[in-house]
């Protein structure tokens, strides 16, 4: 076990969650330790009562289905009692569902998931919800500057063991009834199948999908294990895309749906056995979200297609504005044009989390696929499919993302050098185009496509995504811009080849 310091518990900050080691290996020591957990969630409770100015605090929590997540939970629930605050301790439930807690039935003033998302096995976190939503980066900071000074409290608040996840699954079987119209049973005669990577999502197919009437029969991974056996919960991962893609053409299911570790993001498949994940999950999304708000903009992450633009402007006269990766950065835009006056129904990342504005902007993965099987439902009653919605959105031939490691620890100024240096370059470049509206690293429009040079947040890594109409041409814009990064002679190259 490692003595907690304060630069120990800052370093626990991933955004604008807590992230660590949670269970000990060959060679990581465990850094989110119960003295940890307990500091960091005595700080929450003192923090949060200064924001809302109130002393009688009720805070529900959750864990997905990692193997540390029993641990990590009854440190955390003994933290917040000895602050006095009554816990409703939810068990096994979704990220989302917990800030959904402070909304429905519940009505906590604040909640807990305990999840690392996608990450592996041996790795944990703590993501807090407030009536806001999900915290911002400088509240972590604040909690957890104020952690290392924390000192468990000596009151003994009530804790309540509470099946919120029956409600919740409740809420979202109602939002189908009421939408399809077809009755208790809207689902009957469609064949939808789950693969939750055996994470949190199995719920989704016996608690949501199957009450409804559907045949969810051909589904896979269902069962929570926190080793994650068969795949990585991850829609965003091959292996796991693939399976899913497997699992609806060998089960000649109507429909799939795969979900990472907490369900808060997701991706599908349709009928054939063809992905829809990535821009054209981003597409589907839009289709839903622009239905009712034609003109609306929709925020999405930096690293979508020109052909998903064209999509949503042509074919949706809606608007698309490019913002910058991360989840929480999107939302937060989408958020603030609708303040300022401009309507935004959509704030979407590639990597599959997808926030609606008739949500709370809440990234629920459970919501979107919610609102996908709605549409699903409708289309099969006219005798279309969902793919059909999105079969006039281009896709390039090739789309390469190349991984360019930093060799310093102080990363952040030395890439950002990278990237003028490449902008300069490009400025001079016959045939290549610095696009203008961009909020990430530098884009650079050629013929036929782009390519974005941008710099991880936490990671000493520049990520370089080239997209092309036309094979091969990648290629050799990657070995160009290989020939122009090797005068740096602090970036590792060797990924190129």
């Amino acid at each position: 076990m490692q003595m907690i310091t304060e630069d120990s518990l800052m370093k626990l900050k991933s955004g604008t969650d807590i992230r660590g080691v949670a269970v000990e290996t060959e060679t990581e020591k465990i850094e989110l330790t119960d003295e940890a957990v307990e500091k960091i969630c005595t700080a929450f409770v003192i923090w949060l009562r200064e924001k809302v100015n109130k002393t009688d605090l009720r805070i529900a929590v959750g864990h997905d289905s990692r193997i540390s997540a029993a641990r990590i939970k009854k440190a955390a629930v003994k933290a917040f009692s000895a602050q006095g605050v009554t816990v409703y301790d939810c068990g096994l439930a979704s990220t989302p569902s917990m800030f959904m807690s402070i909304v429905l039935d519940i009505k906590a003033d604040a909640s807990l998931e305990i999840t690392a998302s996608h990450h592996p096995y041996q790795r944990n976190g703590l993501k807090f919800f407030t009536v806001n939503g999900g915290l911002e980066g400088r509240d972590v900071s604040d909690i957890l500057h104020i952690a290392y000074r924390a000192e468990l409290g000596a009151e003994q608040g009530k804790v309540i063991e509470y099946d919120f996840m029956g409600i919740y699954c409740a809420h979202l079987r109602n939002q189908i009834i009421a939408e399809v119209g077809a009755g208790e049973q809207p689902l009957s005669g469609l064949k939808i199948s789950v693969d939750a990577g055996n994470g949190v999502g199995g719920f989704y197919a016996e608690s949501v999908l199957k009450p409804l009437g559907a045949d969810v029969s051909g589904s896979q991974f269902t069962e929570p294990d926190g080793m994650f056996p068969n795949h990585i919960p991850n829609p965003e991962n091959q292996q796991a895309i693939a399976s899913a893609c497997e699992m609806v053409k060998s089960t000649n299911s109507d429909f799939g749906l795969i979900f990472d570790t907490d369900v808060d993001r997701m991706g599908c498949v349709g009928a054939s056995g063809e992905e829809i994940n990535r821009n054209r999950l981003v597409a589907l999304a839009a289709v839903i979200a622009l239905e009712n708000n034609q003109g609306g903009t929709v925020v999405t992450d930096s690293l979508t297609s020109d052909g998903l633009r064209e999509f949503i402007e042509c074919s949706l006269c809606g608007k698309q504005l490019r913002f910058r990766r991360g989840y929480k950065n999107v939302i937060d835009k989408s958020i603030e044009l609708n303040e300022s006056g401009t309507n935004s129904p959509l704030a979407i990342e590639t990597s599959g989390h997808a926030a609606l504005k008739e949500n709370y902007f809440l990234d629920d993965g459970a919501f979107l696929a919610t609102k996908i099987v709605i549409l699903l439902a409708k289309l099969k009653k006219q005798g279309k499919s969902v793919e059909e919605l999105i079969k006039n959105l281009k896709e390039p031939a090739e789309s390469v993302e190349i991984r360019i490691p930093i060799l310093l620890d102080d990363f952040t100024a030395y890439g950002e050098n990278v990237i003028a240096g490449l902008t300069e370059y490009a400025e001079k470049r016959a045939g290549w185009e610095v696009e203008q509206e961009n909020y990430e690293g530098v884009r650079i429009n050629v013929e036929g496509g782009w390519f974005l040079l941008r710099l991880s947040v936490h990671d000493p890594i520049l990520p370089l995504n080239l997209e092309n109409d036309k094979k091969g041409v990648c290629g050799v814009i990657a070995d160009e811009l290989k020939v122009f990064l090797s005068s740096f002679d602090k970036l590792d190259l060797k990924n190129f080849d």
